[in-house]
């Protein structure tokens, strides 16, 4: 082997790219593949959360009794169209048994692993790029009706205060005071001071392209076919512009990364949680923060180009078209949180797959069967938070030194 090991990442949005950037930081010769230019998936459109004390899994208790409230909602925040749901029921399956107790807790505290420093790896990140003006650390506000409404998520908010998470609590007049503007239907509300976000997640994103580029790696645009395996090993990717080589490959493709695999006997449950956003250029309101309606989980964040407001989860697959409703409903959610809001200027939707996995934990580490490949997918909602951290511990994990976290909770070999 060379001095420095040859490494395909295969995937440029924001995880493969903080993954290919702690690799050429660490020594590597990197090569990212990506069919489209870096960011413009998934990781150009999401709500720009990035969330430390996000530790608590999809599948909560209270989480699964409200499931069969949305699904009979058709403006739901959760929607599975009745041709898909056969398809998705073994995922379900899966989902429901990743709520119990004792595996939640499991969960909980190999995300508190992940995510801990989230915000403080991406502030590293972008000030070696000169791009730390689009990180804010102002918090996040996320707001209910009242007590009652609180109690639904209580349990996850008490996951959060166990890892360290700090929280506020704020009551009526307290609550419009910190929040102008806010319907008056809210009147609690959970500030977490330490929470940030980027205000471009796609800059976010390219900062870190142009971090790998400045430090030697090559980012190419053409779609992987099949991982190369030679050996008992894998030793590269078959390319619609022919074959590339390396000691290592990462498989960092976001929603399509399961195609890739399974012919290797890897059956990964991925689908793809379909986000939706829509951009307010003019909105009229003054966000100093994220501002989160738990009703309706949709995100409001106060952005470099206007307002996003991003939300929804809608489960069709990859080829479905996206759903113009969904994107109406986030707009009837504006005018419902923010009353005074103005919709000037708003032009169309955007649709994007979030790689979803039913226990809500990525997949990251190397693949047991197949020496010379590595994972970092998977991370659903949660991949512009995770995108850092997952980049630094493989990067530690492939090249050294150790990392102190296990990989074993992220293993691929999870849902043999």
């Amino acid at each position: 082997m060379q001095d420095k090991p040859r490494i395909i990442v295969i995937g440029a949005g924001v995880v493969g790219l903080a993954v290919a950037w702690h690799l050429a930081k660490s020594g590597g010769e990197v090569t990212v593949l990506d069919p489209e230019d870096p960011a413009s998936g998934a990781s150009s459109g999401n709500a720009g959360a990035v969330s430390s004390g996000s530790v608590a899994p999809l599948a909560m208790p209270g989480v699964l009794r409200q499931v069969p409230g949305m699904l009979l909602n058709p403006a739901g925040a959760l929607r599975i169209p009745p041709d898909y749901l056969p398809r998705l029921l073994p995922w379900l399956a899966r989902f429901v048994a990743s709520a119990r107790p004792a595996r939640v807790a499991e969960i909980a505290h190999a995300l508190s692993q992940l995510h801990y420093s989230a915000v403080e790896h991406h502030r590293a990140m972008l000030a070696e790029e000169g791009a730390l003006d689009l990180l804010r650390g102002d918090g996040q506000l996320q707001v209910y009706f009242d007590d009652k409404h609180f109690a639904k998520d209580a349990a996850g908010w008490a996951l959060r205060e166990q890892y360290g998470q700090k929280i506020e609590i704020l009551r009526g007049a307290a609550l419009h005071a910190f929040q102008p503007g806010l319907s008056d239907a809210y009147q609690l509300g959970v500030y977490s001071p330490d929470q940030g976000f980027s205000t471009n997640p796609r800059r976010h994103a390219e900062s870190f392209a142009r971090g790998v580029a400045r430090m030697g790696g090559v980012v190419l645009r053409g779609r992987a076919q099949a991982l190369i395996t030679e050996g008992g090993r894998v030793t590269g990717v078959a390319t619609d512009a022919g074959p590339l080589h390396g000691e290592y490959t990462v498989l960092a493709a976001g929603a399509w990364s399961t195609q890739l695999l399974r012919p290797l006997g890897y059956a990964i449950p991925l689908e793809s949680q379909r986000g939706y956003h829509v951009m307010l250029p003019k909105p009229g309101l003054n966000l100093s923060r994220p501002v989160v309606a738990a009703d309706r989980k949709a995100f409001f964040t106060p952005m470099e180009m206007g307002l996003r407001i991003a939300g929804t989860v809608e489960f069709g697959g990859l080829e479905r078209k996206p759903n113009p409703k969904r994107a109406a409903y986030l707009l009837a959610d504006a005018a419902r949180v923010f009353p005074g809001i103005s919709t000037e200027g708003c032009e169309g939707f955007w649709m994007g797959h979030r790689p979803c996995l039913p226990d809500s934990l990525p997949v990251i580490g190397p693949v047991a069967k197949w020496p010379g490949l590595w994972c970092a997918f998977g991370h659903g909602h949660l991949g512009l938070t995770g995108s850092a951290p997952t980049g630094a511990l493989l990067a530690s994990a492939m090249l050294g030194p150790t990392p102190n976290i296990s990989l074993a909770a992220f293993a691929p070999e999870r849902f043999a």
